[in-house]
């Protein structure tokens, strides 16, 4: 397990960026930090992955095997991208051969267009943050952490990406992660932390005792209508995607229920089933009722 104890971190004689943090990363996990900019989110995070030392305070059971992107990925360098990620899969001990297949598929994977033979500083923000997602997970790693992986990716990626940090997660590694938006952190951590003056506090999560209610919402193409696509696994609450013949099952949080509905509608979808409490069922009523 990975553990900060009474972590503190300034920078010379400036402010406490950071205070008395004490917080535990089990295998498995997947860990959402929020806070508002300027708040220590990555300064947290650079201490987690060992780019920083604290001040006050220690760090132990790092894990030999991290992935890390940071906040921004700049690649001035004229490599090209594939060129990149053979070169640090090599680093991390893959074969030159071994290295490039994998930097291919995780491109595939993530759908980088045209940028693959590209120098890495003519790439724009989007295409530069696939490929610095692509590098943390060269190899399986026993922790990988994100910040605010999300930024910049186009809506294809989005489900990509949840897919990693779910395959993190099942392998035994832990994830964690930051992002300023509550809906991104409440459909896809287990358990996160908040950031505030320097202090850290754990808000628990559906794996430390939240009892989130979920519903399953079943939608359809109605006859003779082509509705438009949707990517549903990042609409906040949804935390699993499936497809049943020509069926999206979705389940969802109850308290994200409506908006999903509404969304769904909205994209011409047709509503077979909600599957839940009494009060769930009417907000498909209810929601049918404010899209007319």
């Amino acid at each position: 397990m990975l553990r900060c104890e009474a972590v503190g971190k300034r920078y010379g004689g400036g402010r406490w960026v950071l205070r008395d943090v004490n917080m535990d990363v089990a295998m498995g996990d997947v860990l959402a930090v929020v806070g508002s900019n300027g708040s220590g989110k990555s300064t947290l995070l650079r201490i987690l992955v060992g780019l920083s030392q604290p001040t006050t305070g220690s760090v132990s059971g790092r894990p030999s095997r991290i992935g890390y992107v940071p906040d921004r990925f700049t690649g001035h360098d004229r490599i090209s991208a594939i060129g990149y990620l053979t070169h640090m899969g090599r680093i991390r001990g893959l074969s030159g051969s071994a290295a490039r297949a994998r930097g291919h598929h995780l491109l595939e994977r993530l759908s980088l267009v045209g940028g693959w033979e590209a120098p890495l500083r003519t790439l724009s923000k989007g295409k530069a943050q696939k490929v610095a997602l692509a590098q943390a997970l060269l190899v399986q790693p026993e922790l990988l952490v994100l910040d605010e992986p999300w930024s910049g990716l186009d809506a294809s990626a989005h489900g990509v990406l949840a897919e990693f940090i779910d395959e993190v997660a099942a392998q035994g590694g832990a994830v964690v992660f930051t992002d300023h938006r509550e809906a991104i952190t409440e459909t896809h951590a287990r358990g996160s932390y908040t950031i505030s003056d320097g202090r850290v506090t754990s808000r628990g999560g559906r794996h430390a005792g939240s009892r989130t209610s979920m519903v399953e919402l079943v939608l359809t193409v109605p006859p003779g209508v082509m509705p438009i696509a949707v990517n549903w696994s990042v609409l906040p609450g949804v935390t699993e995607t499936a497809q049943r013949g020509g069926e999206v099952v979705l389940r969802v949080a109850r308290e994200h229920s409506d908006a999903v509905l509404l969304t769904a509608l909205q994209h011409r979808w047709s509503v077979a089933s909600v599957a839940g409490t009494a009060d769930e069922r009417s907000c498909r009523a209810d929601v049918r009722e404010t899209a007319r």
